[in-house]
């Protein structure tokens, strides 16, 4: 992904002495760990300062308030988790396989391990401020359930998946399988996603008897 936010806007400044965009980074992993840690009441400008080795006023200099420097701590976060894992061609995979990709792919997890507990505590806050849950929907689950659902639609396209689908129901029970696993169990299960499209794909898959039943 080409640099956005923070990092693009310093190298968009006028004149002055550039920004660091390697202060950037550490401001912004910083955060994403305070996330973590501490849940967005308790974590300071000044932990966080002091996390990314840098003062509190080259903290302000570049995010205004906590609130924006959230967001793009969020957004930050998963491009990061992008970057460790990236996702290849999946195209000429069996159908099956494809979605098991796209499933590993839109883990709340993600690559750094933090992305679950990330987006929990930010959702706590949307009780006393509802813009978190856009927020999380945005920043947080938006891009990483993006290619499951494209893989569930290219699939629906190419007669693959039964005609009668909903398949935003279908997205929100394989990617719902990731919290109630977590709540379940504490931790990560790295099998769920074959698993889960091993158990739904004969329920899910177009078969043969479909045609005759649509001939009759």
């Amino acid at each position: 992904m080409a640099e956005t936010g923070p990092v693009k806007a310093a190298q968009a400044k006028g004149p002055g002495r550039p920004r660091d965009p390697a202060v950037d980074t550490a401001i912004l992993r910083a955060t994403a760990r305070r996330l973590v840690s501490d849940g967005y009441t308790r974590m300071t400008i000044g932990d966080i300062a002091a996390d990314a080795g840098v003062t509190r006023p080259t903290v302000y200099r570049r995010w205004a308030s906590k609130y924006d420097l959230v967001v793009d701590a969020l957004d930050f976060n998963f491009r990061e988790e992008r970057e460790q894992n990236p996702v290849g061609p999946i195209e000429q995979l069996p159908p099956a396989e494809m979605l098991k990709v796209a499933l590993r792919h839109a883990s709340p997890f993600g690559g750094t391990g933090r992305g679950v507990m990330v987006i929990g505590n930010v959702l706590a806050e949307a009780e006393h401020n509802p813009s978190f849950l856009e927020l999380v929907r945005l920043h947080g689950v938006a891009p990483r359930v993006q290619l499951l659902t494209d893989t569930l639609h290219r699939l629906h396209e190419q007669g693959v998946l039964r005609s009668d689908l909903d398949l935003v129901v279908i997205a929100d029970m394989v990617i719902g399988s990731y919290y109630a696993s977590f709540i379940r169990t504490g931790g990560q299960d790295t099998d769920l996603p074959d698993r889960t499209i091993d158990t739904l794909w004969p329920l899910i898959a177009r078969q043969p008897t479909d045609d005759s039943t649509s001939a009759s």
